[in-house]
């Protein structure tokens, strides 16, 4: 019946709504006269003339006044307050009639009072109408099929009033109540919301049906934050959350404002401020160049640069669309932020030498940061040549670009898979680390201080674990996992490149700075993490559940285990989340006579005498046994290959 009334035609259903509004106007003065005469009302002379007076008046005034122009099942408070104006511009006009009506001596018939006790009665009928039928109607649109969520909101100050306000009756969850830790509120009611303690919270669930529960507090410290995220992991309900302060600095709070869980929730790691001074020292009015300005990691660094005011900022990527997408983001920053910094964006990859050294020429940036690299590691070592030509050198040709040009500083993106590496990936950027300490330690003067910054996963990039399990959580599962001891390393984007500029600030030459991770994490508890999180229970060791983690294998060349030292001991910096590594290198001259050879192999696409030179550049790479296999499909191809045109 609903449905069917919502796809009433527009006009019919206005109709409807003015045919409802003249009875319930006839019906207040009734009422009114009755009340008035102590009596059940029977209209006699001119009576009958107000009683078709009024609804006539009604209808011309809520006309004029657009009020047949709302869409009544979802009517607010503005549209309440806007049928009060109207109703007290109606009962002003009905009592001027009345008193016209008296001053021909009606008095006997037509009672003073009935002029302020009909519009009263009145418009307690519309508004009482216009609200149930908001009740009625609200949830039961053709885009709201489903029943509406049950919301919690974790947190009873401004932010979590103004969401409950702001969610209204016609959005997507009904709100149950507050939870809140200050004991001065628990019991309380705010906005006919009782306020409950935490402790109430699992009851609650369990009796009320509570779905979702919404974390809103823009200004609790990270500590907190995450301890009141571990305490809801044995509850099955949907934790969401409010942005921070800085976000919802236009004091008004929406449904729209509503998001899953942050990545930095998820980690649980407590931000470090940064420190402004190292953050400008590079940057501050001077031409910078930032490789792979399309990437995850490349186009956060552009984004921080660009708040630091640099005279120009060069960006190089080879990939059209992750330019254009990074320029168009960097031109909405500096508009917003009323800066005047030249964006230069350049189509280039890193192997073309050529191109390389015309733009350094050109442009002569004294801060270069290289992020450019193939990162994924199944990929790269099923790409064994391409890798080592676009890692290495790439890095080759960029380094001796900006030593010959005489930039100050050069900051090499690396990893922490470059420490003992079982994977072509990270044997390359190991190599590459090699070649800037080589550079650095020439005995000719270098005017360029090579420095490298080693760091583990960060969370949100492409083809990172969270963004992927949230993918796979979407599709229904299942979570998919390589093993289940498996752990990683784990910052955020925005803190990583903000540790990369510090870390390049501070550098003398030849340093591999290691970034502070914090606790290694497994991924697998990663994983229930998010499926708890979102109010689903985990489906496994024959346990009835909602989403299941399935373990896939070992990938080829990934370990179980990364680690961010070769050695022991680093030194510390500054920065308390900054470390200086002793790693040992090799001197140029011996250096770049292997990497002729290994140039020369990469024409031959010969992978197992790749594999080879590189495990002389870097003795600690372990290669996994699947390179083996595409070494030997490889000989076999190019076998058949010869043979048949011979």
């Amino acid at each position: 019946m609903l449905r069917s009334l919502l796809d009433w035609p527009r006009s019919l259903k206005r109709t409807t709504v003015m045919a409802l509004d003249v009875c319930l106007c006839l019906l207040a003065m009734w009422l009114a006269f009755s009340l008035r005469l102590e009596t059940l009302h029977q209209p006699q002379g001119m009576q009958w003339l107000v009683y078709a007076l009024a609804p006539a008046l009604a209808l011309a005034i809520f006309l004029r006044l657009g009020l047949y122009r709302a869409i009544f099942r979802h009517t607010g408070i503005e549209s309440l307050v806007a049928t009060a104006g109207a109703g007290a511009i109606y009962g002003l006009v009905l009592e001027i009639i009345l008193f016209s009506l008296q001053s021909r001596g009606l008095d006997h018939m037509m009672p003073r009072s009935i002029g302020l006790l009909q519009p009263l009665i009145f418009l307690l009928l519309v508004v009482t109408s216009r609200a149930m039928a908001r009740s009625w109607l609200g949830g039961s649109g053709p885009g709201n099929k489903t029943p509406k969520a049950r919301l919690l909101i974790y947190g009873a100050g401004e932010a979590g009033v103004q969401t409950a306000a702001g969610i209204g009756a016609s959005g997507p969850f009904m709100v149950a109540g507050f939870v809140d830790d200050d004991t001065a509120k628990i019991g309380r009611s705010i906005n006919h919301l009782r306020v409950y303690p935490p402790q109430a919270i699992a009851e609650l669930v369990e009796t009320q049906g509570i779905t979702d529960i919404l974390l809103a507090m823009p200004s609790v410290s990270r500590e907190r934050r995450n301890a009141i995220i571990q305490r809801l992991n044995s509850v099955p309900v949907h934790v969401r959350t409010l942005p921070g302060l800085s976000d919802l600095a236009n004091g008004r709070v929406s449904t729209q404002d509503i998001r899953e869980l942050d990545i930095e929730d998820l980690l649980g790691r407590e931000p470090v401020a940064p420190n402004p001074d190292l953050l400008a020292r590079n940057l501050t009015g001077k031409t910078v160049l930032v490789t792979g300005a399309g990437g995850s990691i490349g186009s956060e660094l552009c984004r921080q640069i660009t708040l630091e005011k640099p005279l120009q900022l060069i960006l190089l990527d080879h990939s059209e669309y992750a330019l254009y997408a990074i320029h168009e983001a960097l031109l909405r920053l500096c508009a917003s932020r009323g800066l005047q910094i030249q964006l230069i964006p350049l189509l280039g990859s890193i192997t073309n030498v050529t191109r390389i050294n015309e733009i350094l020429e050109r442009y002569r940036p004294q801060t270069v940061y290289h992020a450019a690299a193939y990162k994924h590691v199944p990929m790269v070592e099923s790409n064994v040549a391409e890798g080592v030509q676009n890692n290495v050198f790439g890095t080759l040709n960029l380094a001796l670009a900006a030593q010959s040009i005489g930039s100050a500083h050069f900051v090499l993106i690396s990893t922490d898979k470059a420490v003992r590496p079982t994977n072509v990936m990270g044997a390359t950027k190991r190599v590459s680390e090699l070649i800037l300490q080589a550079l650095a330690a020439q005995t000719t003067p270098c005017r360029t201080r090579f420095s490298m910054v080693r760091f583990g996963n960060v969370l949100g990039s492409s083809g990172s674990v969270v963004p992927e399990f949230r993918r796979q959580l979407a599709d229904g599962g299942p979570l998919r996992v390589t093993h289940p001891e498996i752990t990683r390393y784990f910052m955020t984007i925005p803190e990583a490149a903000q540790l990369v500029l510090q870390a390049g600030a501070m550098s003398v030459g030849g340093e591999v700075f290691i970034l502070e991770m914090g606790q290694p994490v497994r991924i697998i508890d990663l994983a229930r993490r998010i499926i708890t999180l979102s109010g689903l229970r985990v489906r496994e060791h024959g346990h009835d559940g909602d989403v299941e983690i399935a373990i896939s294998g070992l990938r080829p060349g990934e370990k179980l285990y990364e680690e961010l030292l070769t050695g022991d001991n680093p030194s510390p910096t500054a920065h308390a989340r900054i470390m200086k590594a002793r790693e040992g290198f090799m001197p140029w001259d011996t250096l770049i006579q292997r990497l002729d050879e290994l140039q020369s192999t990469i024409q031959t696409q010969d992978v197992s005498q790749i594999v080879d030179l590189l495990k002389q550049l870097v003795p600690e790479y372990t290669p996994s046994s699947h390179l083996s296999d595409v070494a030997g499909r490889l000989s076999q191809t190019l076998s058949s290959t010869a043979e048949v045109t011979c």
